[in-house]
């Protein structure tokens, strides 16, 4: 019983232990979840009005100008750029993001993987260590898996006039993001989008195409000249909106993961004192049966 009795209180400390690491790591989660959800709720809105701007301008155009950046073409070669975090204890987070990702390489890209026209491109550590132990034979990039160290608009932008200027060069035909959307603190979403070329509003349907209004946009300077300058712009916040979306959602999985691992320790404790205290009184009364028989053995 002595033995039961030690072991008992060496998982008491052991998830005491545990509960401690989980308490913290929710606290500077927290901490670091507000200025993560600033970043982006501050962002969001800003770059879906860019991007809105964006996709009716290139809708309403009548030929004279154009830009490579929403030129559809055949896809032989697609790129598809993978966002997940550095760290892991995010709860499921990572996971979805990934089965997000998988299931656009097998199903909207499959032709393009099995001809050997597919990259993936890998930013954050729990992603490019997935696709390298399952997809070796993909073509993988790597380079910016540490970006998250730095999320300057500046740095970002490295990132996405590479891509710009690899769709433009006709190394893909088409880019595709999926990063973790951020709702709030308990709810991200994986979510999968075309990044290149830029989705034109897609034509209603009959009745609805009778009553749609288009933007009538008066162009200062040259329509050309505005395109060549406000598309990459554009496009640039529109990929760095996805890595602050992915960070938010990362700490805020984190937190809600960590703050039910916390419950689930409080929970264990309780259980094992029950069992201490049971094991306890066992021992008292296995020791007061000992004494009393001995006593009543001495007596007879």
């Amino acid at each position: 019983m002595g033995a039961n009795l030690k072991e008992v209180r060496g998982r008491i400390k052991s998830v005491k232990s545990t509960q401690q690491i989980t308490k913290a790591m929710k606290m500077v989660s927290a901490a670091k979840l507000r200025r993560a959800q600033q970043a982006i709720t501050q962002m969001r809105p800003y770059a879906n009005k860019l991007n809105e701007m964006l996709t009716n301008i290139l809708s309403t155009l009548d030929g004279d100008a154009t830009t490579t950046f929403g030129t559809e073409r055949p896809v032989t070669n697609a790129l598809v750029v993978v966002v997940t975090s550095n760290r892991g204890l995010a709860g499921a987070f990572n996971t979805n993001v990934i089965k997000k990702a998988v299931a656009a390489i097998e199903e909207k890209y499959a032709t393009q993987r099995d001809n050997g026209g597919l990259t993936i491109m890998c930013i954050g550590k729990k992603g490019n260590d997935f696709f390298r132990r399952n997809y070796p034979n993909i073509n993988r990039i790597d380079e910016h898996v540490e970006i998250f160290s730095d999320l300057s608009f500046d740095n970002i932008a490295k990132v996405s006039e590479k891509i710009m200027e690899d769709f433009e060069a006709g190394t893909y035909d088409a880019v595709e993001a999926v990063y973790g959307r951020f709702k709030n603190a308990g709810m991200q979403f994986p979510e999968a989008v075309q990044f290149l070329p830029v989705v034109k509003e897609e034509e209603e349907e009959g009745k609805k195409e009778e009553n749609k209004i288009k933007a009538d946009y008066i162009f200062e300077p040259s329509k050309e000249s505005l395109l060549k300058h406000l598309v990459p712009s554009i496009l640039q916040t529109t990929f760095h909106k996805f890595l602050l979306d992915t960070h938010a959602s990362e700490h805020g999985a984190r937190m809600t993961a960590m703050d039910k691992a916390t419950e689930n320790a409080e929970d264990m404790l309780k259980d094992l004192k029950i069992s201490y205290n049971k094991a306890r009184q066992e021992a008292i009364t296995k020791e007061l049966s000992e004494i009393v028989g001995g006593a009543a053995a001495l007596g007879g």
